[in-house]
């Protein structure tokens, strides 16, 4: 089916239109407020760069935006209510008659009244910031004691660093880098291009400097003028205390060096804790398990337990059951920024004696007879003799 809606002609430029009040969809009385709200929602809908540069709605942009240029001036506006758009047109507050929006054809000026802004176009100035060199990642291995009471550890990195031959300054010793002619210091290329909200700026790295700002037209041999290499070096990281598997410590200004003298990266070091045989960590706190057997458990014991600062003495209890927690506070790791220790956890394992001699079963049937405890009578003929033979 054929589209039925009408769409008005594309007008000539040259043609003024016939009612600014309608073309913005406001009444005669409206405010500047009411103008400002309805063209912004105009201007967004109509504007080139949102419709692709279609013919017909850049015709219809230009339209609404001499009208809002025309009824945001009291003056003008005044003087388009009396005489219509030629006197609104005529001489006064805005352009002269070449000149149909008012501000010498830079619609950049209006949009800043209302969208913000620094007078010449949406894009504001890009400013060259300092260069930087690329972040590094290691990964630094800890024990458990590491881990826990930190201290310093010595690790080696290769990577980037300023070149000692030229300072980092890329240049022959006896010469200095000059400002680059292209970006003018600024490490960056300017592009500027017009449009109908006025100057649209972008910026690009320089090429002929690489973003550095300076050219060197005598590079130094050991760098190639880059004013850094790649070197293998030893640096001194502090742990702090309490540290845990995964963690990661920054290191600033520890990564690449930057081009030329710019600012070095930064030094990631992932912490990699190696498992302890003696001990679980669980955040804080320590986690030991201690096999005692039966009669142990049934009579009670004393023990030494290993922690992190020696050995510590423990009872065990008469008639301590498998699954016990006996709690050593303050034993457990130190506490990441911050006061304290977690606890040593003993968990206590109460064994099951799998092989039994003649002596120590006749005495555990004593005992359950004593106690009055049924339990499997004994194995005997050949059946018991195989097994105990194989066993």
């Amino acid at each position: 089916m054929a589209d039925s809606t009408i769409k008005p002609p594309i007008p000539d430029t040259d043609t003024l239109p016939t009612d600014y009040y309608d073309l913005l969809g406001v009444d005669k009385s409206a405010s500047e407020d009411e103008l400002k709200k309805a063209y912004r929602a105009l201007a967004r809908e109509l504007h080139p760069d949102a419709t692709g540069g279609n013919a017909e709605t850049e015709a219809r942009f230009k339209e609404v935006t001499l009208a809002y240029e025309t009824l945001r001036d009291p003056e003008r506006r005044r003087r388009y209510d009396m005489f219509g758009p030629e006197g609104a047109r005529g001489s006064g507050a805005g352009g002269g008659a070449g000149e149909p929006f008012g501000f010498g054809g830079n619609l950049g000026d209006i949009f800043d009244a209302f969208f913000g802004g620094g007078g010449g176009g949406f894009a504001s100035q890009p400013r060259p910031g300092a260069r930087r060199g690329a972040d590094a990642e290691v990964v630094l291995d800890l024990s458990l004691e590491d881990a826990a009471f930190g201290g310093t550890k010595e690790l080696s990195v290769t990577g980037l660093v300023a070149c000692a031959t030229c300072s980092g300054s890329g240049a022959r010793q006896g010469t200095t880098p000059t400002t680059c002619p292209d970006c003018r210091g600024t490490g960056q290329v300017q592009r500027v291009r017009q449009s109908l909200l006025g100057q649209m700026v972008t910026a690009t790295p320089c090429t002929r400097c690489q973003g550095a700002g300076e050219t060197v037209a005598s590079p130094c041999p050991d760098c190639r003028g880059q004013g850094r290499r790649s070197e293998e070096r030893t640096l001194t990281i502090n742990v702090p205390p309490g540290v845990d598997n995964g963690a990661t410590l920054r290191v600033a200004g520890a990564g690449a060096a930057a081009l030329r003298g710019g600012v070095a990266g930064d030094l990631y070091v992932h912490l990699r804790v190696a498992a302890d045989p003696r001990f679980d960590r669980s955040g804080d706190d320590l986690i030991a398990t201690v096999h005692i057997p039966f009669t142990q458990a049934a009579l009670g014991t004393s023990l030494d337990v290993a922690t992190l600062d020696g050995s510590s003495h423990i009872e065990i209890q008469p008639g301590t059951q498998s699954g016990k927690i006996i709690r050593l506070s303050g034993l457990g790791v130190p506490r990441l920024r911050a006061r304290g220790r977690g606890d040593l956890l003993v968990h206590i394992v109460v064994d099951t004696p799998t092989k039994l001699s003649k002596e120590e079963e006749e005495l555990l049937r004593h005992l359950a007879e004593i106690r009055g405890e049924v339990v499997a009578p004994p194995e005997h003929g050949l059946l018991s003799r195989l097994r105990s033979r194989i066993n």
